[in-house]
Order: structure tokens, then C-alpha cells, then sequence
């Protein structure tokens, strides 16, 4: 139904319960030119007459009378209806429907919604999380994440931190294999290989050489689509694997792994929060996004900074060099 014709039953209610056009026009606000106009067009789109008018008195016709019967509860429902959607757009609760990348940011996601849902004891989560990229419209997305070059086309997206591939390696590894030297020394090292769940196509290393990006097809000593599989390949020594900062940065830390190769860590993408018009926004979904970029963007414990790589690409080396004596 379109506006001007709801705005010309809502003229008609008022004057009939009001028994004047003009006092019906004061309480909605219209002039009573406007208000004439409305429902001289509202007779003209039933093709009747809705009202016997004198120059004092309007009173229903039949038709008029029949009208108002079935059109006054409806009218107070859609009435209800809208003020309903108004008001759930400005609380802080109900569902909120979330996207974003299986791969590396399971972790971080969960963190958000744990810390907001208990703010807000009255939010639904609806989390899909899959390494294809969605429809935005189809998917009815409140909130998005993904990782890339740059968002989707046709919505607002801010940058959260950079993604880092880091090669890594266990002390366990290092101190019975050593460390490669260069990336060419990659090939002689067993390497984890990365293969993607969606397209099931494996992922080559991607290394900085030169200030250039470039793609190292790897021999794999182990293939997986699970990164959590990749991870513990890892950390129990088995393997050398390239993985997302995100997912190295806590192990790193506190010495679980090693960094190796730490000038060749490529700069290729970043994470990004993507949504609609934000005045379009429901409240849920606008402070979801504030505590996001409150909480995410360039936050340390995701990215490691230049020291903390070198240091541990040093430790992996002394490490290496007492298990050749």
C-alpha cells in the first residue's frame, strides 16, 4: 500500500470520529486543504462516496459506515506494527545475524559475541561462519567479517589489523631438523600444506621476496583443511607450517613455536567488519559494531611486531645450532 494512500484512510478514521475534516486535520497535522485532498482521492480510488457533507455536518454513507468498520482495526494494527519495528530498531536485543571466515577466526568472533552477549542478555546470535564469500542481501547479514584485499562492493567496511603468515616451527623441530636458512631452503624442511574446504585447491606459501609477493608451491608432509589439525602438526614438531598470525601470536609468545624467515612475511590482506547504511542500522547491530572496533582494530594480540619476530627467529636458531653438536 503505497504512503499517500495509508495517509487517506488514516484522514477518513480521523473525520469520522471526529465529525469534522477540519478537526481531523489539526490532529494529524495536515492543513485542511491536504486533508481534502486526501480524502477526495481515497473516494476517487473506491469509486464511492464515503460521506454526505452539509456545510456543517459530515456524516457516513453506507459505504462510508462499512468502511470504517473493516478499515479501523486494521489500520490500528499496521499502526501497531510500525511502532513495534521503530522500537525493536532502537533496543538492544533480538536476533543478530553475523558472517565471517571459518579459517583463523573462530577464536576472535567468539571473544566479541561472549563479551556482548553479556551486556545484553536479550541478543540472539546467529553466527555463520564459512570461507566463502556470501550475499550480502540473501544472506540477511546484520554484521560481516571477512578477510581480503578490500570489502564487498556496496557496503561500509572498516579495516580491523592486518592478516600475517608467519612460518613456523616447534623447538622440538628445529632443534632435530634445524632451520632454513633462506625460503629456497624451504624445500628440503617438511612443510604443512594448507587445502582450502570450499574449492578443495591447496594454498601455496606466500612469501615477501624483494618487496614482491610470491607464491611457494611447497612438497607437502602434511595436507589438511583443518587448520586446528595444521596447528597441532605443528606444535608437536612434526612439521614446519605457515600460519595466520592470529593463530601463531599466542603459541609465539609463550614459546611454543617459533618464528622462522621473518623478513619474508608477506603484508597481502587484512581483516575487515562490513555492514549496511549505518542509519539504517538496528541498535543491536550498531553497538556490536562499536564493541568490534573497539576491541579489534589493530589490537597487539593479533599482530606481532618486528621484535618479538626476530627475537624468536633468534632463540629457533641457537636452538638449531645445539641440536647439530
Amino acid at each position: 500500500m503505497p504512503i499517500n494512500e495509508l495517509r487517506s484512510i488514516a484522514t477518513f478514521i480521523a473525520t469520522a470520529e471526529l465529525g469534522s475534516l477540519r478537526k481531523a486535520a489539526d490532529a494529524q497535522g495536515l492543513s485542511p486543504q491536504a486533508a481534502s485532498q486526501a480524502l477526495a482521492q481515497l473516494e476517487r480510488h473506491l469509486d464511492v462516496r464515503l460521506f454526505h457533507r452539509t456545510t456543517r455536518v459530515m456524516s457516513l454513507t453506507d459505504e462510508g459506515l462499512r468502511f470504517l468498520e473493516e478499515a479501523r482495526p486494521a489500520l490500528a494494527s499496521l499502526e501497531r506494527a510500525l511502532q513495534n519495528v521503530r522500537h525493536s530498531k532502537d533496543e538492544i536485543a533480538g536476533p543478530l545475524r553475523i558472517v565471517g571466515p571459518r579459517t583463523t577466526f573462530q577464536p576472535i568472533v567468539w571473544q566479541l559475541l561472549d563479551e556482548f552477549c553479556e551486556r545484553h542478555a536479550g541478543i540472539r546470535p546467529d553466527v555463520q561462519l564459512e570461507d566463502r564469500v556470501g550475499n550480502w542481501v540473501e544472506d540477511r547479514v546484520d554484521v560481516g567479517f571477512r578477510l581480503g584485499l578490500s570489502p564487498p562492493e556496496g557496503v561500509i567496511a572498516r579495516r580491523l589489523f592486518p592478516l600475517q603468515m608467519i612460518v613456523c616451527a616447534a623447538p622440538a623441530y628445529v632443534q632435530r631438523f634445524g632451520v632454513p636458512a633462506t625460503w629456497q631452503a624451504l624445500g628440503g624442511h617438511r612443510c604443512t600444506v594448507f587445502r582450502h574446504p570450499g574449492t578443495g585447491k591447496t594454498s601455496p606459501w606466500r612469501l615477501q621476496v624483494d618487496g614482491e609477493s610470491v607464491d611457494l608451491a611447497v612438497a607437502p608432509y602434511l595436507c589438511t583443511n583443518d587448520e586446528g589439525l595444521e596447528l597441532e602438526a605443528v606444535l608437536a614438531g612434526r612439521c614446519i607450517g605457515q600460519l595466520a598470525g592470529v593463530t601463531a601470536a599466542p603459541h609465539i609468545r609463550a614459546g611454543r613455536l617459533l618464528p622462522l624467515l621473518v623478513d619474508h612475511v608477506p603484508d597481502i590482506a587484512s581483516y575487515f567488519i562490513y555492514y549496511g547504511s549505518r542509519a539504517s542500522l538496528p541498535s543491536r547491530a550498531r553497538a556490536f559494531i562499536d564493541l568490534a572496533l573497539e576491541r579489534l582494530v589493530d589490537n597487539p594480540a593479533y599482530v606481532l611486531g618486528q621484535e618479538e619476530l626476530r627475537a624468536g627467529q633468534l632463540r629457533a636458531v641457537g636452538l638449531a645450532g645445539e641440536g647439530a653438536r
